[in-house]
């Protein structure tokens, strides 16, 4: 393909901008490490919101959903759909929580549910385990598409190509901190949507397209439109449809769709003004990431099937692509190869945007964990304001080196997904009941942590070898299913065989939080001075479902009126509006 120099151009205008943004931010983010990691806990709701859905349109999301849907059709994406569910939850009942404790990152929060040396490991050990190691893993995989998209579209090596997107990304995040990741993100989002709706526009109108009717009824599209998989083939419906929304939403960990919330997200509601500021950020990015945005990407990725129905279409014309790094995920980058001047710029910086707004959020999130939960927490306590600073400017370009080094070893971004979702396999209902139950502890979640982590290495690396237990092909989702029950009980038998938190930790929790009395109840009888907080967590779990239905129905709405299916599209608008009355009815009553 051939870039114009108006295209080099727009690429060039959106690295300066980028460039002037960090340096814009630098005086205010160096004045302290709450201004570095925090932006003065004083965001706007909208600000915070389009910062997450940035963060979350990485440049790995449109590979990662062509993967799907060149494999399983559409409807395959509920593997990720699910996630809705854990994402409500967080705007519902989470969000307020966070806020209220007031603590700098996540982990911090170890230390204020949990005490003693128990609660202290957790907190180090976590900052290491997922500040760097977890941290890496994710920033590599979005490393990965960008060597991909560098690759097929510019001809650059993966390591010309990580060198130019790493370096800009590093400058403009170690100088501005969080405020400078915010408002580039909040730049990026409108490049990154321009260029992924302006790709899709112009791939329908492709001559071996022949526009929206021709990819709806061509024989390599047809059997992949379906929003849900087929009911009578138990192979599909069950990883695809029953094993995301009965277990996996809840049960599992991963970045940015933590249960109770967690990672970037936390840190964002933690930066918010106050509590609806926070609600209303994470609401908007649900609604945004859900509902709206996957729709260019499924509508690329189902074209590509036309113009590279197998692989070896793909191997064939990039040559020049190492073999280790082709596969499915490769088709979105290679559709964009058709772009014309001009369009191809747009889109080349939409997804530059897209590698560096994550790459940036995941820095400043990690490098928080460096300085906040381990290097201040562990290190060095008296560490002054400007020395934490230097140090989260270090270690953000340390994390960088680490992402791009472990790239160059990946291959595939859905292999990445699906070993992340195996090591958080059977976590993810202790950050739904730690707020809620009194006596989940510090050794529940280090033992969570740890036999998710051994049963992941078995069933990922040694079982492969070894075949203990047979995984029959096309029932992987059996790895998932043995990893959430072996951690369940492994949790639950250490949380009631160790002894529970203190009293004066748990009520000191307690009034700062203020959760819902009914898990507290044997703790607050002890003490009948003690307000007891009736909350709304049954209004909170009704506005949850209310919200996912609503936000379903615009993913749904958006697909029927694609399709042509009047009917459908129009009884899913319906569906969608009435659940947003619903919640703006209901918004003033919150508290």
């Amino acid at each position: 393909m051939t870039i114009s120099l108006l295209d080099w151009s727009i690429i060039a205008a959106f690295f300066v901008i980028s460039m002037l943004i960090g340096v814009y931010s630098s005086k205010k983010a160096g004045a302290s490490a709450k201004e570095f990691f925090l932006s003065g806990r004083n965001m706007p709701w909208w600000l915070l919101g389009v910062s997450m859905v940035a963060t979350t349109f990485s440049a790995d999301t449109p590979n990662l959903v062509t993967d799907i849907v060149r494999t399983n059709g559409v409807s395959g994406n509920w593997v990720w759909w699910a996630f809705l569910l854990t994402g409500m939850l967080t705007v519902f009942v989470y969000a307020k929580l966070w806020r209220r404790s007031e603590v700098t990152t996540d982990l911090e929060f170890y230390e204020l549910r949990y005490g003693g040396k128990s609660a202290a490991f957790l907190r180090a050990f976590r900052a290491i385990y997922l500040g760097i190691f977890f941290n890496v893993v994710i920033m590599a995989t979005v490393s990965l598409a960008a060597i991909k998209i560098g690759g097929v579209m510019l001809g650059l090596s993966p390591i010309e190509t990580l060198l130019i997107a790493s370096i800009v990304t590093v400058i403009y995040s170690s100088l501005g901190g969080l405020r400078g990741v915010l408002l580039t993100d909040f730049f990026q989002f409108f490049i990154a949507m321009a260029g992924a709706f302006g790709a899709a526009i112009y791939v329908l109108d492709m001559p071996e397209i022949g526009s929206l009717d021709g990819l709806l009824t061509h024989p390599n599209v047809v059997d992949k439109l379906d929003f849900l998989p087929d009911f009578n083939d138990w192979n599909m419906i069950i990883p695809l449809l029953i094993m995301p929304l009965a277990i996996q939403w809840w049960a599992t960990w991963y970045p940015g769709t933590e249960p109770g919330g967690g990672g970037y997200i936390a840190q964002r509601m933690l930066s918010a003004k106050d509590e609806k500021n926070a609600i209303g950020a994470t609401l908007f990015f649900n609604i945004a990431h859900y509902g709206m945005r996957p729709w260019p990407w499924i509508i690329i990725a189902l074209a590509s099937l036309i113009i590279f129905p197998n692989v070896s279409d793909m191997q064939e014309a990039f040559p020049h692509i190492p073999v280790d790094k082709m596969g499915h995920d490769l088709a979105y980058s290679a559709m964009l190869t058709f772009l014309p001047a001009g369009l191809i710029g747009l889109v080349l910086a939409s997804l530059i945007a897209a590698v560096m707004s994550t790459l940036s959020t995941h820095l400043n999130w990690g490098s928080s964990y460096v300085v906040n939960d381990f290097y201040l927490r562990f290190l060095k306590p008296n560490a002054s304001d400007k020395e934490l600073v230097f140090v989260g400017r270090l270690s953000t370009v340390l994390l960088m080196l680490l992402a791009a080094i472990l790239a160059l070893a990946l291959s595939n971004a859905l292999e990445a997904f699906n070993i992340l979702l195996q090591i958080g396999a059977g976590t993810g209902a202790i950050f739904i009941l730690r707020w809620f139950w009194w006596r989940i502890n510090a050794m529940t979640e280090i033992a969570a942590m740890v036999i998710s982590f051994v049963v992941a290495i078995f069933f990922e690396v040694i079982n492969p070898k070894i075949d203990l237990i047979s995984i029959p092909e096309g029932q992987e989702y059996l790895k998932l299913l043995y990893g959430v029950g072996i951690t369940t009980v492994g949790w639950l038998s250490v949380t009631f065989f160790t002894k529970p938190e203190k009293d004066h930790i748990l009520l000191s929790f307690y009034r700062k939080v203020k959760p819902a009395a009914f898990g507290w109840k044997k703790v607050l009888d002890r003490y009948p001075q003690e307000p007891q907080v009736q909350g709304q967590l049954p209004k909170e779990i009704g506005l949850m479902l209310v919200g996912s239905v609503m936000v379903y129905a615009v993913l749904f709405a958006v697909g029927f009126w694609i399709y042509g299916n009047i009917l459908a599209a129009t009884l899913s608008t319906i569906i969608a509006i009435i659940g947003a009355l619903i919640i703006l009815k209901s918004w003033k009553g919150m508290k």
